[in-house]
């Protein structure tokens, strides 16, 4: 299938490695001008290098003001943008101190925050555009592990609700994507170091962990970034032109009811 994004400005951020650099892989093999995003120089050109096609890197640290103006500058016109920017970690919420909810909310929330604000009237002008932000299936379950987490993951449902509505009457449009447990690189590292501290086997954890944790998954096994991609990929396009404002699971199943 085509997907009609040749020509395509597009900037996917925190796009080194994981969902994001599935993402902007797939969006570059599709013929879209794309951007890769991380904190160094060194990670971000590696990426760019490695997925070619003529895709750009730039490097800046969206949680700060001050690069996220910085990575604007640079980038011109964006007609795609992927606010895929996050961090996540496990910690009980009575030991999660202020600066860890800061520094969350900080990457998580407004790094998209910051750049949509800053892009979204060119598209609106242009009358052409993509928004999506990488949200969680923890948004709608949040995890009692990393309830900090979740907190961001809401906020980014909450933004794609209200700045969707500000699409009406337009072909911009506002979504969010919610993965459930996939197997990008932070987690698998996560995952490992969590398997060798239980003295199993990274199998042996997996489905140890969808028995006991997330037993409500359908496919029960942590899906492949390349699968969240092709989702994201289908909403980035101009064949997806009637979803708006809603919030997309790609989630395996782990998300109950409808």
């Amino acid at each position: 299938m085509d997907l009609q994004l040749k020509n395509k400005n597009a900037l996917v951020t925190g796009s080194t490695k994981g969902i994001g650099y599935a993402i902007a892989q797939v969006l570059a093999q599709e013929g879209a001008n794309v951007i890769v995003n991380g904190r160094s120089q060194e990670s971000t050109d590696k990426a760019a290098k490695s997925i070619g096609h003529g895709v750009r890197g730039i490097a800046a640290d969206v949680s700060t003001a001050a690069d996220c103006d910085k990575l604007l500058q640079e980038a011109g016109q964006v007609d795609i943008l992927i606010n895929n920017a996050g961090i996540f970690e496990p910690k009980p919420f009575v030991e999660t101190p202020d600066a860890d909810w800061e520094h969350f909310y900080q990457v998580n929330v407004m790094s998209g925050v910051r750049l949509t604000r800053a892009l979204l009237p060119g598209m609106l002008e242009r009358n052409w555009g993509r928004v999506l932000f990488v949200s969680s299936e923890s948004a709608l379950q949040i995890p009692a592990e990393m309830v900090h987490y979740g907190m961001t993951k809401a906020a980014n449902l909450a933004l794609v609700n209200g700045i969707a509505r500000l699409t009406k009457g337009t072909h911009v449009t506002v979504n969010a994507i919610l993965p459930g447990p996939t197997a990008s690189e932070g987690v698998e590292s996560f995952v490992g170091e969590l398997a060798k501290d239980a003295n199993l086997s990274q199998e042996e954890f997996e489905k140890e962990f969808f028995e006991s944790v997330r037993p409500t998954s359908l496919i029960q096994r942590f899906a492949e970034v390349e699968e969240v991609a092709n989702t994201v990929a289908y909403y980035c396009s101009p064949l997806s032109s009637a979803t708006n404002g809603a919030a997309i699971r790609v989630d395996g199943g782990v998300i109950l009811g409808t």
